[in-house]
């Protein structure tokens, strides 16, 4: 199981990606500041590294910096409100693998952890990222939707939408929270996310799912069923 080391002073954040990270079927742990994160790569090595910069008790670059004189090859993806370009050379050059500004895309991110773990691992092959809501089973490296032995083809748009879905089974999604979720825009588009939930509808019925995507008038979507 990959590890992947949290650094973020803002404990929302980091439950925030605690929480895909687990969905996900991979371990986080958590520091909350430059000086914890070294603490834990002392004590046992990660696979990738989710770090902030602005911290107080040692900040992001000395991470980077100790990353780099002890010559570690642990993948480090950076997400932080700098958005200068000199801050993002500057951790390109210590070592960091990827650059993200916040605010961020939770399913953005995990694409990004997924991207750096092959560059990692390129002649192994590692589980892929999944998240399991019984009986579907979504592949987030494929791009598929597995319900019973069904095998259903998803889009990159469908398979974001069917992760935010599974991750909160049963509660309303609004239209806008979808958008900025999974299409990262502050305004939504009516006519288009009716498209795109009117084609997982039916695909999900065409597998005798449990689950459906229901309308919550005025509001959104939620995906529920399965004895909920």
């Amino acid at each position: 199981m990959e590890r992947i080391l949290v650094v973020d002073d803002d404990p929302q954040i980091r439950e925030l990606i605690r929480t895909h990270i687990e969905q996900a079927g991979m371990h986080p742990i958590e520091a909350e500041s430059g000086r914890q994160a070294i603490e834990q790569l002392e004590t046992a090595p990660v696979d990738v590294i989710i770090l902030d910069l602005m911290m107080d008790d040692r900040d992001g670059f000395e991470v980077l910096r100790y990353l780099h004189h002890r010559r570690m090859d642990t993948m480090t993806i950076v997400v932080s409100a700098r958005r200068q370009e000199q801050d993002k050379i500057a951790t390109l050059g210590l070592g960091a693998d990827d650059y993200m500004t916040k605010p961020f895309s939770p399913l953005e991110l995990m694409a990004r952890i997924q991207a750096v773990l092959r560059r990692r691992y390129p002649l192994t092959n590692h589980s892929p990222l999944a998240i399991r809501l019984s009986p579907m089973t979504l592949d987030l490296d494929n791009f598929t939707l597995l319900i019973y032995n069904e095998k259903i083809s998803l889009t990159m748009i469908e398979c974001g939408l069917m992760q935010l879905f599974m991750q909160n089974p049963d509660r309303v999604m609004t239209k806008l929270e979808i958008y900025q979720q999974v299409w990262q825009h502050e305004r939504y588009d009516d006519n288009n996310l009716s498209v795109y939930m009117s084609r997982l509808r039916k695909q999900l019925e065409q597998a005798q799912s449990s689950w459906e995507i229901q309308t919550v008038r005025g509001v959104g979507y939620r995906l529920t069923g399965a004895g909920i």
